[in-house]
């Protein structure tokens, strides 16, 4: 006994379906794709914000760490590689830089990078000294600027598998799944006067990480169960951690600007 011609099509027409998709979502995920420079919809606001009130203010960052802990999850093996970046104090910088557009608010100063920077500054005057004779106090380096504030903080929440779940059907050897799960990661964020050492404002966020995978498969017997036909086919998306980490951060210090203005520590610009 033969299977029928319109089963054979139904076979085909699922399984070029299914392959299709996930083949065309392949070619555009692996091949061909150049480095670009992503700006997302938070850093777009903080360059929307309104013009500062005051003179410009000196902050630093130093290092942001990742303070959960978290591993990279494996079922077979230890690993060490870490669930998230270990230089998120990248997306602060950003951040902070980014505040009012063309009239920056902040003069972000480099604090994680401190003991290259006096090391080169340390080159420049001794070679100056010893082959241009340079001792001159007017030819002397810059005094380093000083930041009146100083940001700190880290990722301080990593959580795996909040929810996760998922459909499926089966019909006469045909079959569709789609599942999906959600993780989540938290920043905090504290603004610190370097006078008194008071921390004059903490702010946190929260962001879900969104995975989600869909397959189907087609299992048929041709001939009396003497011959099968299996055809198994999935596509699998998951929102990268490091952009999640990101828009995070970028949101935290977008709360951490309107904050400060109800604290009344800078205000907007009053247009006359």
């Amino acid at each position: 006994m033969s299977i029928s011609f319109p089963h054979v099509a139904a076979v085909i027409a699922v399984f070029c379906l299914t392959v299709g998709c996930a083949s065309t979502k392949s070619d555009s995920v692996f091949y061909g794709e150049t480095p670009y420079t992503l700006e997302t919809d938070t850093i777009k606001r903080l360059k929307n914000i309104p013009e500062l009130g005051q003179p410009q203010i000196t902050i630093a960052v130093y290092n942001f760490p990742d303070k959960t802990g978290q591993r990279k999850p494996n079922d077979r093996f230890s690993q060490l590689s870490t669930a998230v970046t270990q230089g998120p104090e990248v997306w602060v910088i950003n951040s902070l830089k980014a505040v009012g557009g063309n009239e920056p608010w902040f003069r972000v100063l480099e604090r994680e990078g401190l003991d290259a920077l006096i090391k080169e500054r340390q080159l420049i005057r001794s070679t100056r000294e010893l082959y241009d004779g340079e001792s001159d106090v007017k030819n002397q380096l810059k005094p380093l600027l000083f930041a009146g504030l100083i940001v700190e903080g880290g990722i301080v929440g990593y959580d795996t598998n909040i929810t996760s779940g998922g459909v499926g059907m089966r019909y006469f050897g045909i079959g569709a799944s789609e599942q999906y799960r959600t993780d989540q990661v938290t920043v905090s964020l504290r603004l610190v006067s370097v006078q008194t050492g008071e921390i004059l404002l903490t702010v946190s966020a929260t962001k879900t990480i969104a995975s989600y995978s869909s397959g189907g498969d087609v299992f048929r017997f041709l001939d009396m169960s003497t011959k099968a036909l299996e055809i198994e086919t999935g596509v699998a998306t998951n929102e990268p951690v490091n952009y999640a980490i990101r828009t995070t951060i970028e949101h935290a210090v977008h709360n951490l600007i309107y904050e400060g203005i109800e604290c009344e520590l800078w205000s907007f610009k009053i247009e006359e």
